[in-house]
């Protein structure tokens, strides 16, 4: 009975071309947009990261603190949780990164460095929040060492909140893009058996089973799902060869290699399978 299954399965194929290619053309399109917006989500939140990472507040040192209490606050800080790095800056410096930067020796002027001693401390992800990060300026300005703490992110912080709100739009388009691409298989499925359905008629009136009815419908879509994520690995290979130039978006598709192919190969044959079995629901031996 298998055998009949899969042999029907790919006469149906032979029967109707144009509405197998056209099948095939709606899925392999419907795996490929849902795995590009899974991609750009992904893409997101390893973009969102690294700009939360490069987020760093500046801690300016009274001057009248000793080096060994700048020492004692710089062990505090790195062990607080909240706190990934800790960077110590001296007053020299902290000169030397001014004339370096500006161009300008203020000390043809000053015969004093006015520059205060400082630290620069990177923030653990969890805390990079608009609720908390105040809170966090707010306790690190309590310190009776600090003279005054300054953010000076606050373009990438607004920058942060931009993509943070693209993400939220992204899980909305492919939401939309998964609609669309199962209505479009689901109409080409339903185009295919209502093309068939004389013969679907024929097979009931020799008293034919009802699974041997459906079956070889589901494994023509199975199939059609297969060769949909086949050739959407291909594009994946393809769009994999022509940003390898670009070292960053390599290493991401290297590193999510795996996850995509996976996805890829599910995405085709599983939705295809839901689609036909959802198309197929009002078949029965009625006739």
């Amino acid at each position: 009975m298998i055998f009949f299954w899969i042999k029907e399965a790919f006469k149906s194929i032979g029967r109707a071309k144009s509405s197998f290619v056209l099948t095939l053309i709606s899925l392999t399109l419907a795996v490929i947009l849902i795995e590009a917006s899974l991609a750009a989500i992904q893409l997101s939140d390893v973009f969102q990261k690294r700009l939360k990472n490069n987020i760093s507040l500046h801690i300016f040192l009274k001057d009248y603190v000793s080096y060994p209490d700048i020492k004692k606050a710089e062990k505090l800080l790195k062990n607080q949780d909240f706190i990934l790095s800790v960077r110590y800056i001296s007053k020299k410096q902290a000169a030397r990164d001014f004339i370096k930067e500006t161009g300008e020796d203020f000390r043809d002027i000053l015969d004093y460095n006015p520059l205060p001693a400082s630290f620069v401390v990177k923030l653990n992800t969890n805390v990079v929040k608009k609720d908390s990060l105040q809170s966090t300026i707010n306790r690190l300005s309590k310190y009776k060492w600090v003279d005054e703490v300054i953010f000076r992110d606050r373009f990438l912080y607004r920058f942060l909140g931009y993509v943070n709100t693209g993400k939220n739009y992204l899980f909305i388009i492919t939401g939309v893009l998964m609609l669309i691409a199962v209505y479009l298989v689901y109409s080409t499925i339903k185009l295919i058996i209502q093309a068939r359905m004389q013969e679907l008629e024929t097979m009931k009136l020799v008293g034919a089973k009802l699974i041997t009815i459906k079956m070889p419908i589901i494994l023509n879509g199975l199939l059609t799902g297969i060769i949909a994520s086949i050739f959407g690995i291909i594009i994946y290979y393809f769009v994999a060869k022509q940003l390898s130039a670009y070292s960053s978006l390599n290493h991401f598709i290297e590193r999510y290699k795996f996850y995509y192919l996976i996805t890829l190969a599910l995405i085709g044959p599983v939705l295809s399978f839901i689609v036909t079995l959802f198309s197929l629901r009002k078949l029965s031996l009625k006739i």
